[in-house]
């Protein structure tokens, strides 16, 4: 576990695995952190035939904050984590996804063998865009607790009743600042929304695998299939399918490996 620069910004890295064979970098959606991954680091462990790497992105969790969370600009600090690697494959929820996608256009000057994506936002309504917009502008939330603020970081990231507030993972997304508590995670990140995901998908050049949940309130798989005829559906999953199913996530991984080969 590390603090990294990358492109202007401080970012946590979390890394392990073998120095030998693929690497695969894995990125969380908006709001969460890197230890959202926590249910699939005993696979990566013992099936994953190369290194891993999992950071918190700019904004988020254990990284430092900026003045601009452009999707680009999380592409860029990606990149610059696996600037060194060659042989590459990217996975991502939501927003992470679409990062992935971004980097498979080879603009940032590396290129993955294949992007495995689940929950990947394809089209936003206006109400859904003036929603995030209104997120940006609001000021900081103060929780008198730690456990409030636990509470709050598991509901924001659509994990009630599945995550414990009490995890690791929810400590990871909240601060402690002169007694009182927030959310780690900058509300202006929620810029990243403003980005139109078909354009993206259009200039991916390396295969992208999309999936989502059948619950998926964000994004349906009929949504994905207008992108992609061969889109997944999870069966029984909502959203955040990589947490409430590590192995149904794995296989995706599994799959992407198959046509990157």
């Amino acid at each position: 576990m590390s603090l990294r620069p990358a492109v202007g910004t401080e970012l946590w890295v979390d890394q392990g695995g073998r120095d030998t064979g693929p690497t695969l970098l894995l990125m969380h959606g908006l709001s969460g952190t890197g230890r959202i991954w926590d249910g699939l680091r005993p696979l990566l462990e013992k099936h994953w035939p190369g290194r891993w790497i999992i950071p918190d992105m700019r904004g988020h969790g254990r990284s430092s904050h900026s003045d601009r969370y452009g999707i680009a600009c999380h592409a860029s600090d990606m990149a610059d984590l696996v600037s060194d690697v060659k042989e590459l494959y990217l996975a991502g929820h939501s927003m992470g996804g679409l990062v992935g996608i971004l980097m498979a256009s080879g603009w940032f000057g590396v290129m993955p063998k294949a992007v495995v994506t689940s929950g990947v936002k394809v089209d936003w309504t206006e109400e859904e865009r003036a929603g995030l917009f209104k997120l940006i502008d609001m000021p900081v939330k103060w929780f008198d607790s730690e456990d409030d603020a636990r509470e709050r970081f598991i509901l924001v990231t659509g994990l009630k009743g599945v995550a414990d507030p009490a995890s690791e993972f929810a400590g990871t997304g909240v601060v402690e600042e002169k007694g009182k508590w927030r959310l780690a995670a900058d509300n202006r990140a929620a810029m990243v929304a403003d980005a139109d995901t078909r354009d993206i998908y259009a200039a991916a050049r390396a295969p992208v695998v999309l999936a989502s949940g059948e619950h998926d309130r964000m994004v349906s798989v009929a949504e994905l299939r207008t992108l992609d005829a061969e889109a997944q559906e999870l069966p029984g999953l909502g959203h955040n399918a990589h947490v409430e199913d590590p192995a149904a996530f794995w296989s995706l991984i599994l799959s992407a490996m198959e046509i990157g080969s």
